[in-house]
């Protein structure tokens, strides 16, 4: 008999217009419920603890496709530099040098997408639209060989009002384009809108997404017992 994991992955990816993937979001959820995904298909997992992530990388199969989803500390960036696919909270200049310096001495090239803050709730982390035209502006960005700017990041204010979830994801949207106008226009790697998780993500998809970060839906509520 088919697991709900499996049968929440075959709903979620049939729902998937062209150009648009699921990143299942597995913190706090156990190595099992994982591999129930993976053997139903599902490559791309999201985590958002580094020490979890690390740990789950070494257990599960190597062809995972590993994404950062939280606030990255720029003193655990050298523990997922080695495996981590794509970064998608860089809401700093200072945190993309950083990688860019561990990626150098690592080998590698890493992929990250600029989180804007587009929600009316506060928040810590984010660029505001013109602080992330100001760092594109001045330019120093393209110093950093080791890092390829993918895209843009945002979460939606929490609401039921879809509406309001449906401008924020636009508003995203609309700055994406004036950034590959402005900024990328040549460049294949900045192609990424990761917007929409489990409860709006039929919104996000309707305003362009191509990442949605769905856990709940998938796994269930988190097992925090799994935190470390």
């Amino acid at each position: 008999m088919i697991s709900n994991i499996a049968a929440q992955i075959k709903h979620i990816t049939q729902e998937l217009p062209s150009g648009s993937r699921l990143v299942a979001v597995s913190k706090y959820h156990p190595d099992e419920s994982i591999m129930e995904a993976y053997d139903a298909g599902q490559r791309l997992f999201g985590e958002n603890h580094v020490q979890e992530m690390v740990g789950k990388y070494e257990r599960l199969p190597k062809d995972i496709e590993w994404h950062f989803l939280g606030h990255l500390q720029t003193n655990k960036i050298k523990y997922i530099v080695p495996f981590v696919s794509l970064i998608h909270a860089i809401d700093s200049y200072k945190l993309l040098t950083e990688i860019d310096k561990h990626a150098a001495k690592a080998g590698r090239t890493i992929n990250c997408l600029l989180q804007l803050h587009i929600a009316r709730e506060e928040t810590k982390f984010g660029f505001s639209f013109e602080e992330c035209r100001e760092m594109l502006r001045v330019g120093d960005w393209r110093s950093l060989h080791h890092i390829h700017l993918s895209g843009v990041m945002g979460m939606a204010t929490n609401t039921d009002d879809s509406v309001q979830v449906a401008s924020e994801f636009r508003s995203l949207k609309s700055f994406f384009d004036e950034l590959k106008t402005d900024y990328f226009d040549t460049d294949p790697h900045f192609k990424e809108m990761s917007m929409g998780m489990t409860h709006d993500y039929q919104i996000a998809l309707d305003c362009g997404s191509t990442l949605v970060r769905i856990g709940t839906k998938i796994f269930g509520e988190r097992d925090y017992s799994q935190k470390i």
